[in-house]
């Protein structure tokens, strides 16, 4: 488990907790075993030491630290926890963190978001956090520390703007990619990623035993996360993302052979190194992916395999340059997450409902799902907007239900 991040002025010590404080120079000591225990006893000593409630000149920074520790935290996965905070003082914390919440007003709120839209940073990660520091301010409401919650004025510009790893590749990018990809060891691991779209923890979690050939579906249940305890790296299988996450895919083009593929090639290098020098044990013994020693495949092994592909793609455009005499073109630089709305754009491009698209990718809402088809619909919007032009007929009715296709018939080359 990750280690958890102690509130200010709080620290380990022995079994249990210490908490220490300098109250107007009174010294504030309090421990015990049960941080929970500690931290209200905490907050109601600083209070005497100050004749009053501590929390009436908390800064926003405090406040939602003693909110997140105490009510948000147990809500979420541990994993959760530190992308939620680092989001929370990335889109407002810099801008009125130090103000005191007493203080806090609309406009203060408003500025963070106006400065955040003019350096072009204001994505879902911003509303996500403004809607997590509003439940913030409805407690502070609700405790009595303000009066009313400054967050329900302010307006967030709601444009849909792709991060550079959003970007997906086009079919062009995604065959040359996949074809520069035979020579990989991690080939068949890249075939599955582009056909299914899930997401580089979760490919790194698969486990033989999620797979079913009898079936041909595959169950999405765990990701591979990495955790520092102590200043150790561990590595550990976890449930998914969201509840949305857990799904089950069925074999999708190539899949079953992929994934054969995977198993022969995987036995026979088990069989080459032997247990000794396989790296794998325990619940990490039966991944489907793994590199050419039996380790995990974390997100740092598969954005160096794809760099390491991008740049022999890039000497071998180079070679060709020269006897072509032209300049040399790169391949652009992606993350692995780029393949997952790859995915995402080949299944609009194919006419696979949202809903549909919404299952295979395990989002938390249609709302990701049509932010995704919304950016790439931009490209077709003439072709959408002919169909108004006309009633459709029978025939071209059932021609258009046909477009949507299976989600079977889609295939890692010609389609996807």
């Amino acid at each position: 488990m990750e280690e958890m991040k102690l509130p200010k002025g709080i620290r380990k010590k022995g079994n249990g907790y210490e908490a220490r404080a300098m109250i107007d120079g009174t010294k504030v000591t309090v421990r015990g075993t049960d941080l929970d225990q500690v931290m209200a006893d905490f907050i109601a000593a600083k209070e005497q030491a100050m004749g009053g409630d501590i929390r009436r000149n908390y800064t926003v920074d405090e406040w939602f630290e003693e909110w997140f520790d105490t009510v948000q935290a147990k809500k979420v996965k541990d994993t959760s926890i530190r992308p939620m905070k680092n989001s929370y003082k990335r889109n407002f914390g810099f801008y009125v963190g130090k103000i005191k919440l007493k203080n806090l007003r609309p406009m203060d709120l408003q500025g963070a978001i106006n400065a955040l839209q003019k350096k072009g940073k204001i994505n879902t990660g911003t509303r996500d956090a403004l809607g997590r520091l509003s439940k913030c301010l409805a407690y502070a409401v609700a405790n009595g520390l303000i009066d009313r919650n400054p967050c329900l004025l302010v307006e967030v510009p709601w444009e849909y703007k792709a991060t550079r790893e959003e970007i997906a590749l086009t079919k062009d990018e995604q065959n040359r990619f996949l074809q520069a990809a035979e020579e990989s060891w991690y080939k068949e691991m890249f075939f599955f990623m582009f056909l299914t779209g899930v997401r580089v923890g979760e490919v790194g979690g698969l486990r033989w035993r999620d797979i079913d050939f009898e079936n041909e579906k595959i169950t999405i249940n765990h990701s591979l996360f990495i955790a520092y305890e102590g200043g150790e790296k561990t590595m550990k299988l976890t449930s998914p993302k969201t509840v949305n996450s857990v799904r089950e895919i069925p074999f999708i083009g190539e899949m079953r052979e992929i994934l054969e593929s995977q198993m022969k090639k995987q036995k026979k290098a088990r069989k080459e190194y032997g247990n000794k020098r396989w790296r794998s044990s325990g619940e990490m013994d039966d991944l489907v992916f793994t590199t050419t020693l039996g380790s995990p495949c974390v997100r740092y092994i598969v954005q160096k395999e794809i760099d390491k592909i991008r740049k022999r793609m890039d000497m071998e455009d180079a070679v060709r340059a020269i006897k072509e005499n032209r300049k040399p073109v790169k391949f652009r630089y992606f993350h692995p997450h780029t393949i997952r709305h790859t995915f995402a754009t080949r299944c609009f491009e194919n006419g696979i409902e949202p809903k549909v698209a919404q299952k295979l990718l395990g989002h938390s809402s249609i709302t990701v799902t049509m932010n995704i088809y919304t950016h790439v619909m931009e490209d077709k919007m003439g072709d959408e907007i002919s169909k108004f032009g006309y009633a459709l007929t029978d025939t071209e009715a059932k021609d258009y239900k046909e477009l949507l296709g299976d989600v079977k018939q889609i295939s890692v080359h010609s389609n996807l």
